[in-house]
């Protein structure tokens, strides 16, 4: 997930009250001001995406998903095409992308991949084929979720199009797209920004967040209004209504992504793009030779994150990608995504926000776990009772007094494995938890692989 840094000048109008204390459905003529930085800010994210208009209600990314499916499902029933339910989906997918499908009661045939990651051409076509005549959308992420550029997305966008169906480009990784590419540019008809991620809104936590979508002229007609605030003008007949409880979502903290482009501008977004792609393959060829890296292109490079692969060192030694996670912890990390999208991974995304220094620091800290594990490959720590399988180590664990009677290695080892932690020590506040037992039960997302049955119907899927 794109995590960068949230710059204090990006932040600061969000402390005026002329941006915090406006009521969501104050009259217009009571705000010009921001009536001009949503068609400032519209106009821009247009520019970005290459579409003809977008929308700022969702609120999410999630609910820009939401928002763009119903828009090509009203522009399918506009042309007398109520049939149309299928939505394709790679295996790959993020989970919310079957998830907002289903919100509109489509019908999701998922679509296998390659071994390098990439979608599997002959499968796609096959399936596009299949079902021509009810084909509503491709759900797709470029670049894709194994950090890769697919070098057929054109290709892909044309066979769904040819197939009668609309693409849906899904905006997660637009931070390897800003300046060098663009969605509407490769063909899609659809996308969300996560403007909480590339656009540099904080988050975390679940939330806030701002979804907008751009679309394509023919989809414009279907964009979201507001039965309060209406504001679609010669298309209200045909606006999708609301799907958000605002007209333009989130709306005072839309100036940090306002502030973030103009400051920037069009050589700054494109530089940080750069960047964003040349500090994951800095990382990855760093590390390469003690992790083999999943997925990387025809080139031999990743996009602007990579994917380590824990399962053969797992395989090899008993240390899991939990392990290594959990390490990193004592090293002074939060971990990277770890079992997602390949279980048994860990997939890295510095962004451009990091200085060298940072980028190698945490290279560094990975390539000293990995001595760890291979010192537990090769008898000299216990194979379960080691420094990755009990992290981390809080203060309370460092300190207890039968710390000697129960760890064959020393607290230095545990808490202090890298100078940088004798000279700045981040404590980690719990030690491990049973994330199975959390998978297992508190999460409700279900994977692509619960769809596999192409005949299931909705109501099956659900149950």
């Amino acid at each position: 997930c794109t995590m960068k840094l949230n710059a204090t000048a990006e932040m600061v109008p969000v402390t005026w009250p002329e941006v915090g204390q406006p009521h969501p459905f104050a009259p217009k003529e009571q705000m010009k001001g921001y009536y001009e930085f949503f068609a400032d800010l519209e106009k821009d994210l247009a520019d970005i995406t290459g579409f003809a208009r977008v929308s700022l209600q969702p609120n999410s990314g999630a609910q820009g998903e939401y928002a763009g499916l119903l828009a090509i499902k009203k522009y399918h029933q506009s042309r007398g095409d109520h049939d149309r339910n299928v939505c394709i989906i790679p295996t790959s997918a993020h989970g919310t992308n079957p998830a907002s499908a289903k919100m509109l009661g489509m019908t999701i045939v998922p679509v296998g991949c390659d071994e390098k990651g990439n979608i599997d051409m002959d499968d796609l076509k096959s399936k596009a084929e299949k079902h021509q005549q009810k084909l509503s959308a491709l759900m797709v992420t470029y670049p894709s979720t194994h950090g890769v550029f697919e070098e057929t997305i054109k290709e892909v966008c044309e066979i769904i199009h040819a197939n009668g169906g609309q693409v849906y480009m899904d905006g997660a990784n637009m931070n390897a797209q800003v300046g060098l590419c663009s969605p509407g540019e490769i063909g899609a008809d659809v996308c969300h920004l996560n403007n909480h991620k590339t656009l540099c809104i904080p988050h975390g936590g679940g939330g806030p967040g701002m979804g907008p979508i751009g679309v394509a002229k023919h989809l414009s007609p279907f964009l979201p209004s507001h039965v309060v605030v209406p504001f679609q003008g010669e298309h209200e007949s045909t606006a999708m209504g609301a799907v958000s409880a605002a007209p333009f979502g989130s709306a005072s903290i839309l100036p940090i992504s306002w502030m973030y482009i103009k400051m920037m501008g069009s050589s700054g977004l494109k530089r940080a793009t750069e960047y964003a792609i040349l500090n994951a393959n800095y990382m990855a060829k760093r590390l390469e030779h003690a992790y083999p890296i999943l997925y990387r292109g025809s080139s031999g490079r990743s996009a602007h994150e990579f994917i380590l692969d824990i399962r053969p060192i797992k395989a090899a030694s008993g240390i899991s990608e939990a392990d290594v996670a959990k390490r990193l912890q004592d090293y002074g990390f939060h971990a990277p995504t770890m079992s997602w999208p390949v279980s048994g991974t860990l997939m890295v995304e510095p962004t451009e926000s990091e200085s060298k220094v940072e980028l190698d620091r945490l290279c560094d800290a990975f390539l000293m776990i990995r001595e760890e594990i291979r010192a537990v490959e090769e008898g000299r720590m216990h194979a379960d009772n080691n420094p990755l399988k009990n992290a981390p180590h809080t203060m309370d664990v460092v300190m207890s007094e039968d710390w000697d009677s129960t760890h064959p290695y020393s607290r230095n080892v545990a808490a202090f494995p890298a100078p940088w932690t004798k000279q700045f020590k981040f404590w980690p506040t719990t030690s491990r938890v049973d994330d199975v037992y959390g998978d297992r039960n508190l999460c409700a997302c279900l994977g692509m692989e619960e769809y596999a049955d192409e005949s299931a119907t909705p109501q099956q899927v659900a149950a």
